[in-house]
């Protein structure tokens, strides 16, 4: 089993930056993807960022250029930089990790983007 605990979600302006981060514990060994999804009230759930156990990343096009993933292998934590923030990124943000095949979900975190 793999457990993931979210913080750093809150409520900010439009044009402002938060950093979500992500500590996994338990069986944390070959996890080999860490990523961020994202879910807004009466839509689905979609990837906002990936980041492999190799340092590969990948974004969803609505985020590139603003947001930013990282993994702290050594602390077993993955974080999202998210600048420039724009009242369509709030949302629900959930942190994922994904262990031999098996897929692995946070509680999620509200960010709320709003003047």
């Amino acid at each position: 089993q793999v457990q993931l605990v979210e913080s750093g979600g809150g409520l900010v302006q439009p044009g402002g930056s938060l950093r979500l981060s992500c500590a996994a514990s338990g069986n944390i060994f070959s996890i080999n993807v860490m990523a961020w999804y994202r879910q807004a009230p009466g839509k689905q759930r979609d990837l906002v960022a990936a980041v492999t156990s190799g340092g590969s990343t990948s974004y969803a096009d609505s985020v590139k250029g603003r947001f930013t993933i990282s993994r702290d292998n050594a602390k077993n934590t993955v974080y999202l930089q998210m600048n420039s923030l724009k009242p369509e990124d709030t949302a629900v943000y959930y942190c994922y990790a994904q262990r031999v095949m098996v897929a692995y979900w946070g509680q999620g975190t509200q960010v709320t983007v709003s003047s």
